[in-house]
């Protein structure tokens, strides 16, 4: 059913602050931009939006899929535009894992941004977008004092995925999107970063939308805050989960989203 991650929306304390970092150091496109918001667009499947809060902000964490082939050229080219990447305790920036290798840093705002690359992710199977090459957004976390409870909704309701479920940490898979759902009392590698829930709006692309729409009679009213025929809006556990009719074309087969170690 889901299909990606279509789009994220996150408060932000300065406009300008995060126009200078994501569309001139980052050099993402602008969609649109207002005085008191700006969508960029990383992809041509996905949409990144900051609205202007005067309310304290909690950091998100979420992390780009980059190729696994270019992956050190396009840390060089991190350093080249001056972004301070985050180090592990031993010092080391780059750290590879069993099925790839990722690089972590950070906006004005405090967000953790992650480059990750897996060797197994069939490079030619979407177009790269960008200086950075970016083929999708591959997680967004989502911290809860509940890790259980999100879960099995996003199992039972949205036909997820879940790899090794526990209460402290999951990868809730559909498609290309991970879900990072992490409790509260866990931190963020690899600067051990408090996860307090941020407030934020996660788009997910849905190949069968009709199908979705039906899952409104489960649903409280009081959990729906939009529904149409071409959109479907609800709130769960203090998040606002928007879905839409999924136009992205990539033939990238399930079990190669089901491996990472953290």
């Amino acid at each position: 059913m889901i299909t990606h991650f279509a789009g994220l929306s996150l408060n932000t304390v300065s406009i300008q602050g995060v126009k200078q970092f994501y569309h001139y150091q980052l050099g993402f496109p602008i969609q649109s931009s207002s005085k008191y918001a700006i969508t960029f667009q990383p992809t041509p499947d996905m949409t990144l939006t900051f609205e202007e809060s005067h309310e304290p902000i909690s950091p998100a964490h979420f992390a780009f899929e980059v190729p696994y082939s270019q992956f050190d050229v396009l840390v060089d080219q991190l350093h080249a535009r001056g972004i301070t990447l985050l180090t592990w305790p031993d010092g080391e920036a780059v750290k590879a894992f069993e099925t790839g290798i990722n690089v972590y840093f950070r906006d004005g705002d405090g967000n953790l941004l992650e480059f990750i690359a897996h060797h197994y992710v069939q490079e030619k199977a979407i177009a790269p977008s960008g200086n950075w090459q970016i083929l999708y957004m591959r997680e967004i976390g989502m911290p809860v004092d509940d890790v259980r409870e999100l879960t099995q909704w996003m199992r039972e309701t949205l036909q997820m995925r879940v790899r090794d479920e526990s209460d402290w940490f999951n990868f809730v898979i559909g498609g290309t999107a991970h879900a990072v759902v992490v409790s509260t009392q866990r931190r963020w590698i690899p600067i051990q970063m408090v996860a307090l829930p941020p407030r934020m709006t996660v788009t997910f692309g849905v190949q069968d939308f009709g199908r979705l729409l039906q899952m409104k009679e489960q649903l409280d009213d009081q959990e729906i805050i939009e529904c149409s025929e071409s959109e479907l809006i609800i709130k769960r556990c203090n998040y606002i989960f928007r879905f839409v009719p999924s136009t992205l074309a990539m033939d990238i087969p399930e079990h190669l989203h089901l491996h990472r170690n953290e």
